[in-house]
């Protein structure tokens, strides 16, 4: 349950910093303020901060273009420093579980656990079985203060620092609903990171990160080609409208994207098979798709064809209402890359578990 004003959600990617604010305006959730900022090249590297400075000043400057004045943020992490577990354990009650859980985490996390902050959810009771579905997550107190210093350094309170695949499934569940029977993923395709989210009969089944996404075809057309980061970019990005500026794409290109979407389709590919081999479901009956690279038609087609079945690009404002003051173009240039942003901005200042 959530209570109190909406939290400021600022999703600090690996290219790019990405800022949505939520209001409820005449009963409907509403975006009031919108804005993207890019990094510089190797700001943050493996989800390491490498270059604090640019991020404080990129914050600083998304703030000052959106005139945003809440100080109260909803942060995430994701990566390797994050371990998510769905166990099943004896029923028990809160005092219990509370006791349980480290001892749990022991088990599961490859991390010591005074290194990392651990927090859990109930999914499910089951009292027929005498069991219960509860969700780990263990992250890495070294990344959370790392997250957390960077942003009070511009001046911001850090309210609460969530994970990148919980953001998503959040605001698709506000976009979609979220269906007690079924089996569907959620990716989301980030600049260096791709986030798998399994969901089955309504709650987080399988959770996978895959250290590679858009930035990866960037770099394969700036190494086959010889040519600069940003020249790579505007090929990789280039569309029909580019085109009739009379903007001419190396012949190489259409190859380039297709061995590289093909192999990262193939690395969800693979994730999605274990997935379905380890959990005894027979089949996932779609896939949603978000992320900066999931513009990319090449790259749907690809996931579909090898995940044999539909997939549907998620509209994350099929919900939610923009506000006439934000700047309309840039918001349909950068949906895709909003999404978790947007799913933070879904937080509040006070909310009980």
């Amino acid at each position: 349950m959530s209570e109190g004003k909406y939290l400021v959600g600022i999703d600090i990617g690996s290219s790019a910093i990405k800022l949505c604010h939520l209001k409820d305006v005449k009963g409907r959730r509403t975006l009031v303020k919108f804005g993207y900022q890019p990094l510089p090249p190797q700001t943050i590297v493996d989800g390491q901060v490498m270059n604090q400075g640019a991020i404080v000043e990129a914050l600083n400057k998304l703030y000052a273009d959106t005139k945003e004045r809440l100080r109260d943020v909803a942060l995430s992490i994701s990566g390797h420093s994050v371990i998510i577990k769905r166990l099943t354990l004896p029923l028990l009650d809160a005092q219990q579980l509370a006791e349980q859980i480290p001892w749990e985490a022991e088990q599961q996390i490859p991390f010591e656990i005074k290194d990392v902050h651990l927090d859990y959810e109930i999914l499910r009771k089951r009292p027929e079985q005498g069991q219960m579905d509860v969700l780990l997550v263990a992250a890495k107190l070294e990344e959370l203060a790392a997250i957390a210093d960077v942003a009070r350094q511009a001046k911001l309170r850090p309210v609460t620092i969530d994970v990148d695949a919980f953001a998503v499934q959040n605001i698709f569940e506000v976009n979609y609903g979220l269906p007690t029977e079924g089996t569907f993923a959620l990716i989301n395709v980030g600049a260096t990171l791709t986030t798998i989210n399994i969901i089955s009969n309504g709650i987080p089944a399988f959770t996978r990160d895959i250290a590679n996404g858009g930035q990866m075809l960037t770099e394969e057309i700036q190494r086959q080609l010889n040519i600069s980061f940003d020249e790579a970019e505007i090929y990789k990005s280039a569309s029909p409208e580019t085109l009739t500026r009379g903007a001419i794409v190396p012949s190489e290109i259409p190859k380039i994207i297709k061995q590289v979407v093909e192999s990262l389709a193939g690395e969800v590919q693979r994730s999605l098979d274990f997935y379905l081999a380890t959990s005894g479901e027979r089949e996932i009956q779609q896939v949603f798709l978000t992320g900066g690279a999931s513009s990319l038609p090449e790259l749907g087609a690809a996931i579909e064809r090898r995940a044999h079945c539909k997939l549907e690009s998620i509209n994350a404002f099929r919900e939610i209402q923009v506000d006439g003051d934000i700047n309309q173009d840039l918001l349909r240039q950068r949906a895709s890359q909003a999404t978790v942003a947007l799913g933070l901005a879904l937080r509040r200042d006070r909310e009980k578990r």
